[in-house]
């Protein structure tokens, strides 16, 4: 499916030149293909607030191409944002009101970092619950991403997360548990998927409320689940979006603030995302590490640039076909909607968009 440049976000550019297709409104207008509209609720710090763009869009275009894809980025207030991450959603980012006027036909929420002991206090958790709200009646499929799950289940179930007491992350083998529901057909049974989390809802707890279990792992929990009404939601505890070097970017950071004195620990490597030799390259480099922060020394030269090509991804087109699934089905849904006769609660600014569905929660 190709995503539609209709503005001049930068990221566009970025996956044109890795391949991806990318094309101008006027050569889409040129193209009898119907149009869907995925809103992207951005909430990610300032360090991963393109970077997920990027993610999240990459997997929206590489799915099946019979329909022309218009992504509309949009975030909300309590995230508190540097001048410049603050100036690209100026920029580029558009506003929640006028996506409420608009309609969508997808929503996909990211996750965020969390400053207060409960996902209540948070600041932004009022705007996200009106986000929650609205997509309820006006989406036809929410997709959450780890933090935006915690919070709608809570919000909408009334279960909270447990913290872990420690942090989970690397890369998890996992398997699909009912192989027949649609948005897991015709994927692999037994396939990996990035996490990065302290908190866990668990498999007992989401389906004593009716909540679908699709794709779980004994290490690491649930990964994926849907909403008892088929689609409404998607909850993602893991990472299916990350890029290859996602891990290893959030590793540095760890290290750099280890090396700065935020952190009393060094951090432990991602789990089974470094083969043997490079855990070992990057153990003898935390000793060094170690050492200059004892001696006042510089911190070493992060080894980056000489394991990127040792690198594996074990997941990503397992994300492709999962979406690739959700947006297919989604289609339909909406595609049924637009051809029906007799539906009378169409939204005459958006034909696409039946109002008043089966709420997000039952």
């Amino acid at each position: 499916m190709p995503l539609i440049a209709h503005s001049d976000l930068p990221t566009y550019q970025r996956l044109s030149e890795e391949g991806q297709d990318v094309l101008t409104v006027e050569r889409a207008q040129q193209q009898d293909i119907r149009e869907m509209h995925i809103g992207l609720l951005n909430m990610m710090p300032d360090a991963a607030l393109e970077a997920t763009e990027r993610q999240f869009y990459r997997l929206v275009g590489a799915a099946n191409p019979i329909v022309q894809f218009h992504m509309h980025p949009f975030t909300i207030d309590g995230l508190i944002r540097s001048p410049e991450a603050q100036d690209h959603i100026d920029r580029y980012y558009e506003n929640f009101d006028q996506i409420q006027l608009d309609g969508l036909d997808g929503l996909i929420i990211s996750g965020a970092n969390v400053t207060h002991p409960s996902l209540p206090e948070e600041p932004f958790w009022e705007p996200l619950t009106a986000v929650f709200d609205w997509a309820r009646q006006h989406v036809t499929s929410t997709m959450c991403s780890c933090l935006a799950t915690h919070a709608l289940i809570e919000y909408g179930y009334g279960i909270q997360r447990t913290h872990l007491g420690f942090k989970r992350w690397g890369v998890y083998s996992h398997r699909v548990v009912d192989t027949q529901h649609p948005l897991v057909s015709n994927i692999n049974t037994r396939f990996d998927v990035p996490h990065s989390r302290f908190n866990e809802i668990f498999r007992e707890d989401l389906e004593g409320v009716g909540i679908k279990v699709l794709v779980d792992s004994a290490e690491a929990g649930v990964h994926l689940a849907v909403s008892e009404d088929l689609l409404r939601v998607v909850f993602f505890q893991g990472h299916p979006e990350y890029d290859t070097i996602s891990l290893l970017k959030e590793y540095k950071r760890e290290v750099i603030r280890f090396y700065e004195g935020q952190s009393d620990d060094y951090p432990p490597m991602p789990e089974h995302y470094f083969h043997r030799d490079l855990a070992e390259r990057f153990s003898e480099y935390g000793q060094r590490v170690r050492k200059a922060r004892k001696v006042g020394q510089p911190m070493p030269d992060f080894i980056e640039d000489q394991v990127l090509q040792q690198l594996d991804n074990t997941w990503r087109d397992t994300a492709k076909a999962v979406f690739n699934n959700w947006l297919g089905l989604i289609y339909q849904i909406t595609d049924e909607d637009r051809r029906n006769p007799l539906m009378a609660d169409l939204d005459p600014q958006n034909p696409l968009r039946r109002k008043g569905r089966i709420g997000l929660l039952g």
